[in-house]
């Protein structure tokens, strides 16, 4: 059983949140960026929290997503039952994304305004860790992440470090793994299972489309989710982690483009209609049964759930093929890192607040039971609020299990901390994929070049 929690805790959207993950599933017309980026709630602002007790100190909390303000409120009514001598008032803000990360910087660099607590989106990390420690405006979380740290998944806790300090906490793992059609392999006569190598994949890609018509996959023109997870599979990204140098031209994020755009080319990959994963025009056209599968993070179960009723009971999950044998079979991807501010009136009530919500057993677990997020803890897989059944089990079977268990272990940190990360991202979500995938005015090596060109020039 153990093994079938990982699987789910460490796979589940996201967000794709966007997020990556976020708590609730994307709009279809959120914006086109990382991690939960892509799965905000519009630009709205709201103001939650109960009333606070007598003598409570005062935390403030930003977001850009609305169930992640819920999901923390909840976590400030449970630590005052807790803990009634140390209460606290509890006062949430969601703000549209961009607002949000722009105003927090703008406080931060002024020195007031910033709130006690904040979520930044993975994508977005960078532009608060940069630059030596002294200038870091977040608070180092060492303190309340290193004594569980045998029992958390640190690939996750590794994005938002630098200097050896953690400075955020993520909701979840954000694991990638290949969310497949059923009834269109079987009409195929595929077998899921024979299929070890995305070599093997191809293969199936091209029996699929003779016996249906269908496709086995669509790419994103105008996002990294598609891209992102098969060079990250293969211990390559966008810059060296212990250098800082660009690798975003080196030879594998060549041949892996080059192979995506094979696979259209071939007829047996789609460009993914409206761009990217979280599109109406996406959502419509596999819900309507025309691509045998996605690989995306865990937190994308619920845009199936609430935006793809019709593939109810035909999908199921299942871990992303290697490149070679033995090779790594996912990926964590998208993210939000909850971070404490320099501004914290109180910054040891704040970490220890930010500890129970989120790291904490219990914590952990009610990620995934509130906001259906693969939890960034590996000893909870075996307790029973992890594998009761849940409607995402409902849609896809308990394979999801199995797969967050076989998946623990590629779970690795990305370059995320690199201050030109947000530039980098940027380039392959707008330029690259756009020029080479879709328009084919470029090939591969050269957007890619282009890209890390002027990434170069940027250092």
């Amino acid at each position: 059983m153990k093994k079938k929690i990982i699987a789910l805790l460490l796979a589940a959207s996201t967000t794709l949140t966007m997020a990556a993950c976020g708590a609730a599933p994307a709009a279809p017309a959120a914006p086109a960026g990382s991690g939960e980026a892509a799965e905000e709630e519009a630009a709205e602002v709201s103001e939650g929290g109960e009333t606070a007790p007598e003598g409570a100190q005062e935390l403030t909390f930003w977001t850009f997503q609305a169930a992640h303000q819920k999901f923390m409120e909840d976590a400030a009514a449970r630590w005052n039952e807790t803990y009634p001598d140390r209460p606290i008032n509890f006062k949430a803000e969601t703000l549209g994304y961009d607002d949000m990360h722009n105003n927090l910087m703008i406080s931060l660099q002024t020195g007031t305004g910033a709130p006690d607590l904040a979520d930044i989106e993975i994508s977005m990390y960078a532009n608060f860790i940069t630059g030596d420690e002294a200038s870091i405006p977040l608070v180092p979380l060492n303190d309340v992440i290193e004594p569980d740290k045998e029992n958390l998944i640190m690939g996750r806790f590794d994005n938002y470090a630098n200097h050896g300090n953690y400075y955020g906490v993520d909701y979840h793992v954000g694991a990638t793994c290949l969310m497949y059609n059923k009834e269109i392999f079987e009409e195929a006569g595929v077998d899921i299972n024979s299929i070890e190598t995305w070599d093997d994949f191809k293969e199936a890609g091209k029996t699929i489309k003779e016996k249906t018509g269908k496709y086995i996959m669509a790419c994103e023109t105008t996002e990294h989710w598609t891209y992102y997870p098969l060079i990250t599979e293969q211990g390559s990204d966008f810059f060296d982690p212990a250098t800082g140098e660009v690798t975003l031209d080196n030879k594998v994020n060549i041949d892996t483009l080059q192979w995506l755009l094979d696979g259209i080319n071939d007829g047996i990959f789609v460009e993914m209609p409206g761009g990217f994963c979280h599109s109406e025009e996406w959502y419509a056209y596999m819900n309507e049964g025309n691509v045998a599968s996605i690989g995306v993070p865990l937190w994308y179960l619920n845009r199936f759930t609430d935006y793809m009723p019709d593939l109810k009971g035909k999908m199921s999950v299942r871990t992303l093929p290697v490149w070679e044998k033995g090779g790594a079979n996912s990926a964590g991807l998208g993210g939000t890192g909850t971070s404490v501010t320099n501004q914290a009136k109180d910054v040891q009530l704040a970490k220890d607040f930010l500890y129970f919500a989120k790291i904490s057993r219990d914590g952990a677990i009610r990620t995934w039971t509130e906001l259906g997020f693969d939890p960034i803890r590996k000893d909870i897989y075996d307790d029973p609020q992890m594998t009761a059944p849940n409607r995402f089990t409902e849609y896809f079977g308990d394979e999801i299990y199995d797969v967050m268990d076989a998946t623990a272990d590629a779970i690795s940190a990305l370059s995320t901390s690199n201050p030109l990360y947000p530039e980098a991202l940027t380039r392959v979500q707008k330029t690259v994929m756009f020029n080479v995938l879709s328009e084919k005015k470029q090939t591969p090596e050269e957007a890619l070049k282009q890209a890390a060109d002027e990434l170069r020039a940027m250092q």
